[in-house]
């Protein structure tokens, strides 16, 4: 079983303020499907179901390796180095 090996680096974001849209994909007016935290800096990105893949670009070009779905009723996390997805609970 695969595993993150980047825990260390969550610094348990949230959204600041109301979560309206892809950061990058507001400044070019395109749409996006769904939004992710990124869990070093904060900046909300679109997935790779949306068509500039947002989220990936920024943890390529940042080294920022975990981001957080910010869809409603999703709690999961994703590894852009280690390509695992998991759950982080707060202890």
């Amino acid at each position: 079983m695969a595993t993150c090996t980047h825990l260390d680096q969550i610094e348990f974001l949230e959204p600041a303020g109301e979560v309206v849209g892809c950061e990058e994909c507001m400044k070019t007016g395109d749409r996006w499907v769904h939004l992710r935290l990124c869990q070093s800096c904060g900046s909300i990105r679109c997935c790779d179901s949306s068509p500039n893949q947002h989220a990936s670009k920024h943890a390529h070009e940042s080294g920022h390796p975990i981001a957080r779905s910010v869809q409603p009723g999703e709690d999961w996390s994703w590894c852009y180095v280690d390509e695992v997805m998991f759950r982080v609970t707060r202890q």
